[in-house]
């Protein structure tokens, strides 16, 4: 029997998208077969890395960039440059300089047809919010669109079309993955709040915490729509499969 074309698809998450490293490792370490991967966001970042160097090593080097990361290398907001965003009526408060370098010098990947693995990133239409599937040109360029959070990065025109985060049209990009034709998905999310028996503290906190739970009910509205494909999601809903 031919081997169900297998899909690994990498939710978008900031920061967390670290926890992506331990489960794309527990993966190939089990043999766990993977024809593709989808990204949006940080998945995008990670699951360019995958695909383009996808066994033991090239994890343990995406683990190593990982661990030498700070806030300041790419994600340098402050005061005055809130400040300077107000005053120039700028798009965004931060520069993604950072984030640019950190692709150019180690990402081993300039366009995104060359990866080993097919790779599709996940990017949002600024001007009509729809999906926007890269699957081939400059990397470069489609990574920091799929990472361009509104407000914090600026706007990236690519192909004519002015791209944002991913992850504000699909953070967890399932259909990307049905669309060419997976009969088995795998999604790697970067995780949610544990149960609280208080409200969280600040606006901030609020905000983050109902935005945790409308990316669950999409992801759950997502998995019912999809019912003849077999989903297995890692670490997040009931429906599970372990390695």
């Amino acid at each position: 029997m031919a081997e169900p074309k297998t899909l690994w698809v990498l939710a978008g998450g900031g920061s967390l998208g670290a926890v992506q490293v331990g489960m794309l490792k527990a993966l190939v370490d089990a043999g766990v077969a993977c024809h593709g991967v989808v990204g949006a966001s940080v998945g995008a970042l990670n699951g360019a890395w995958f695909a383009t160097r996808p066994d033991a090593a090239g994890i343990a080097d995406l683990a190593r960039i990982w661990c030498g990361l700070r806030r300041e290398d790419v994600f340098p907001l402050s005061l005055s440059g809130v400040l300077r965003c107000w005053l120039s009526g700028t798009a965004a408060v931060s520069s993604p300089k950072g984030l640019h370098r950190l692709i150019r010098q180690e990402l081993p990947l300039s366009d995104l047809e060359r990866a080993r693995l097919p790779l599709t990133v996940i990017a949002t239409d600024l001007l009509d919010g729809s999906e926007v599937h890269l699957e081939r040109g400059a990397a470069e360029p489609a990574l920091l669109a799929s990472t361009a959070i509104p407000g914090v990065f600026p706007p990236v025109c690519h192909e004519r079309r002015w791209l944002v985060d991913g992850g504000i049209a699909s953070n967890t990009p399932i259909a990307a993955a049905v669309a060419q034709h997976a009969e088995r998905i795998l999604v790697l999310p970067t995780g949610m709040s544990c149960a609280l028996q208080t409200p969280p503290r600040g606006v901030i906190g609020e905000a983050l915490l109902a935005g945790q739970w409308i990316l669950r009910l999409a992801i759950k509205i997502a998995l019912n729509v999809l019912t003849p494909f077999v989903v297995a999601n890692l670490g997040l809903l009931s429906r599970q499969e372990h390695y």
